[in-house]
């Protein structure tokens, strides 16, 4: 039998460790992982949650949403945060759940899409920069990916969607906040077409759900995208993204319950007798519910708007130091907290292996890098960052 300093790391301990000694061995395994508050996680759609918000999670850790009768309270608080999530985008009679991300909200609306189509074999029109959950979600549902192209704008180009659109098509989906340049579709000229065919249009604002709606206030460009408009069925929002709540708090918010509850199944073992859910997961945590709940009600409108204010400024602020750099530029200009970097002298795979060497955590897509300036990023980060960028460009072009 081997000692416990011998064992393998594949053996459970015959006789457990002490915690102190764990807490040790956690912290040694775990220094390789990047940390938010270091500022070197510029590619990362989510960040460090509140210490409000962490101190609400690990109070309600036991809650369990996949059975609302042992914690009818918690499911009452999930409702009240759909509720609120609904009025944020721009109909408080949303019907919906609190999911484990992006992801799960996604396949769950064309889940519910495919079952109200009732068609066989049915086809789902994407825009080429739509998250690969998409896929994922094809794959599982059985359905057919169709992706259109993008215009000059890196938008879902409107004409092709249309033209896309057959006998088989059960849904069309947009985007308000791409996950590579943070671009908003046209989902109002969606939702008319969406409208014109009969066809349900998911609206995947797993990032921008919890920017766009600030935008006017704070004197940008504003976007329809929301349940303002007539056509927009379903709608994909992340409260553990730009709402700052711990993982795992996705949302999927519906138009009015009838959609729901095409997705609901009845789970007859439940301790307050037969019960329905409508979500891909049944066990679900309820810390999760009970901390957005708790965030929504402790920052409010203006402590959001307050947050993607500053998160706006330094992306700016990003915007304006990438241009001073020789050879460097952005793809387009951002819409959201998103910048994409070009360059016409050098490799941007090349740029992207020498950030890493200096511990610096960007996207690498096809021809440029991206950068994601979420609230964890400090004005000494993007200093720190552009000085970097500014070195690599000339050590590489010398």
């Amino acid at each position: 039998m081997p000692s416990e300093t011998t064992r393998r790391t594949s053996d459970i301990p015959e006789k457990g460790l002490p915690q102190n000694t764990i807490i040790q061995e956690l912290e040694e395994k775990l220094q390789r992982d990047l940390t938010y508050s270091s500022g070197k996680i510029l590619c990362s759609m989510c960040t460090n949650p509140t210490s409000f918000a962490k101190q609400i999670y690990r109070k309600y850790l036991e809650k369990n949403l996949g059975d609302p009768s042992l914690f009818p309270a918690s499911a009452e608080l999930e409702q009240e945060t759909i509720t609120m999530l609904g009025s944020l985008l721009s109909n408080p009679k949303a019907s919906g759940s609190i999911v484990s991300g992006g992801t799960e909200a996604n396949i769950i609306a064309l889940w519910a899409a495919r079952n109200l189509a009732k068609k066989e074999r049915g086809e789902v029109i994407v825009p080429f920069s739509a998250h690969y959950s998409f896929d994922k979600a094809s794959d599982l549902l059985n359905l057919k990916l169709i992706k259109v192209k993008l215009n000059r704008r890196f938008q879902m180009d409107v004409k092709a969607a249309e033209k896309a659109i057959t006998s088989k098509t059960v849904a069309i989906v947009g985007v308000a906040g791409s996950t590579g340049l943070g671009v908003v579709d046209p989902i109002r000229e969606l939702s008319e077409i969406a409208s014109a065919h009969n066809i349900y249009l998911h609206v995947d604002a797993a990032f921008g759900g919890f920017v766009l709606p600030f935008l006017k206030e704070l004197g940008y460009k504003p976007f329809d995208f929301d349940f303002r408009l007539p056509g927009v069925c379903s709608i994909t929002v992340d409260p553990h993204k730009m709402g700052l709540a711990p993982i795992p708090a996705g949302g999927i918010l519906f138009r009015d319950a009838k959609m729901s509850e095409a997705v609901s199944m009845k789970v007859p073992y439940l301790s307050g007798g037969e019960m329905k859910q409508s979500t891909l997961l049944g066990t679900r945590s309820g810390a999760s519910a009970v901390a957005v709940w708790a965030l929504l009600m402790h920052l409010g409108r203006a402590g959001y708007a307050a947050v993607v204010e500053r998160c706006l400024r330094l992306t700016w602020k990003l915007v304006e130091g990438i241009q001073r750099i020789d050879g460097l530029d952005i793809v387009t200009e951002p819409t959201l907290n998103v910048v994409g970097i070009k360059s016409d002298r050098t490799d941007v795979r090349l740029i992207f292996q020498e950030l890493r060497k200096r511990g610096w955590a960007v996207s690498l897509f096809l021809d440029y890098l991206r950068i994601v300036i979420m609230p964890h990023t400090k004005p000494s980060h993007i200093k720190r960052f552009l000085e970097d960028l500014q070195r690599i460009l000339e050590e590489l072009n010398s």
